[in-house]
């Protein structure tokens, strides 16, 4: 399906695409509840890809980088995976939208995979940039208190799976941002790649001995809310980098952890202290800098 935007209008669903992304943490949490941590994302990234079926087309296969193919699809499969099962497996609402927040590390880690695998040239800043926004993590994961390591060493220690689900969700994310860049060629493998996930999922809870399934109304909504909102941002992101103004969407980019975190917060329902506000904070302005760091930098092999 082929559409021809202006770049005003291309920028503005950019925009947009940044805003539903701003929702996925509350609304993944939010179906994990109705239909369990395995189920629940294995039935929003097959709603999602019958969403991205219609937006995008069936993906052509043949028309795909062979290494992008096969690198992209590992990548994007394990942190999509890592990003779901993170906030399902999470103790409490509250633990999530701090999973949600980890998960965010991942602009800071592609800076730093950018300047190792791409030869990407930053200025100093890039240092205070990473440790800032790290520091913002030990801000939001260590409590009220705010800055406490030891804290945040029990907070993590009380449910390592999804703490480390999260982290490696950050760093897989930043290696597929900084790989497909190579092997894409320009394709867009989203559709297929969420299919992909869907299938694993399905293993998964095929294998698993999962619960069964219970569908209500409104658990069927909000499913189907949230497999749109996500096929939706993917999509209309990859409009938007490709036709609208790259640079205001990247900068809008960044302030994703603070919308997601507000959005997340009315969702489900839950208070977040002055100090949790704090460490989003420090998470956003550490991958501003970072981002700021590479501005006009070109790559040593490129």
């Amino acid at each position: 399906m082929q559409f021809s935007f202006g770049r005003n209008t291309a920028t503005s669903l950019g925009l947009l695409a940044v805003l539903l992304w701003g929702t996925v943490v509350g609304l993944i949490r939010s179906v994990s509840e109705s239909f369990g941590p395995v189920g629940g994302a294995a039935l929003i990234y097959t709603v999602g890809s019958i969403f991205l079926v219609v937006l995008l087309g069936f993906p052509r296969l043949r028309t795909f980088p062979r290494s992008y193919l096969v690198v992209g699809s590992v990548l994007f499969v394990a942190y999509e995976i890592c990003l779901s099962l993170s906030l399902g497996f999470a103790a409490n609402r509250g633990q999530a939208i701090e999973l949600g927040i980890v998960n965010y590390l991942w602009p800071c880690f592609t800076v730093v995979l950018a300047m190792l695998i791409n030869g990407q040239r930053a200025s100093a800043w890039v240092v205070p940039g990473i440790l800032l926004s790290l520091g913002g993590i030990v801000w939001v994961v260590g409590g009220s208190g705010g800055l406490s390591w030891e804290r945040t060493v029990a907070n993590v220690s009380s449910n390592p799976l999804s703490y480390g689900l999260a982290f490696s969700g950050a760093i897989i994310w930043a290696l597929y941002c900084n790989v497909t860049r190579r092997f894409a060629d320009g394709k867009n493998g989203v559709a297929l790649f969420f299919m992909l996930t869907a299938a694993a999922l399905w293993a998964k809870y095929l294998l698993g001995g999962e619960p069964a399934l219970t569908f209500t109304g409104p658990a069927t909504l909000e499913l189907c809310v949230t497999g749109g909102a996500m096929a939706a941002g993917y999509a209309l992101w990859n409009v938007g980098i490709l036709k609208g103004n790259l640079t205001l969407l990247a900068t809008a980019s960044y302030f994703t952890p603070v919308f997601s975190t507000f959005f997340a917060a009315v969702w489900l329902s839950t208070h977040l202290t002055a100090s949790f506000w704090q460490g989003v904070a420090m998470v956003t302005a550490g991958s501003l800098i970072c981002w700021a760091a590479t501005r006009g930098k070109a790559a040593r092999n490129g």
